[in-house]
């Protein structure tokens, strides 16, 4: 739970990914956030036509309260990351295989200056280096540029988030109350001091 970004793509070509890569690092040495390459080159410098390996190939950073951000492939040119790759490279379902190149990353935390310059970035990696790629924002920063609209969606999660403690904090699960009772009981709640 929490305001994310959800997103996926491919690279344009191979050879760009060497370039990407320096780029990215650049920009995150700037403001000191940490980073990690993973492989700097795709196999003969080309995308796999037939499937993927095993290999990760790019970069992905850490901004300071914010879940990392994966700007890395797989052989095949699309957009992954290594926790999804371990977790659904073996499936035979076409379903959950897919979810190998869905990204997401919680940057509620991060906040709305954080949150606004990924975005930013992304809006720029995209003219340059990717294709197919999509973007989903729940600030709706993507899709509006607006910052009015950006602080109105983090005000709202924060609130949301507010009231979520409060409410565990303040309401106790009572003795022989079930555990659905119990979150039945905290939702109604947690409605209430929203509205």
């Amino acid at each position: 739970m929490g305001l994310s970004i959800h997103y996926s793509g491919s690279i344009i070509n191979a050879e760009l990914l060497p370039e990407l890569i320096e780029e990215i690092k650049d920009i995150v040495s700037i403001h000191k956030w940490d980073y990690f390459i993973y492989e700097r080159l795709f196999p003969n410098n080309s995308l796999s036509k037939s499937g993927f390996n095993n290999n990760m190939y790019g970069i992905s950073f850490s901004p300071p309260k914010c879940e990392p951000i994966f700007i890395c492939f797989l052989s095949n040119g699309r957009l992954g990351n290594p926790s999804r790759l371990q977790l659904y490279s073996d499936s035979d379902s076409i379903e959950k295989r897919e979810f190998l190149f869905m990204l997401s990353t919680k940057t509620q935390y991060a906040g709305v200056e954080i949150h606004q310059f990924i975005i930013q970035l992304f809006s720029y990696l995209n003219t340059k280096y990717f294709i197919d790629f999509k973007m989903i924002d729940e600030s709706c920063y993507w899709e509006t540029n607006d910052e009015t609209i950006l602080k109105l969606n983090f005000k709202k999660y924060n609130d949301l988030m507010d009231h979520v403690e409060s409410s565990i904090n303040n309401c106790p699960k009572m003795t022989n109350e079930s555990i659905e009772g119990y979150f039945e009981r905290l939702l109604i709640q947690i409605r209430n001091k929203s509205n």
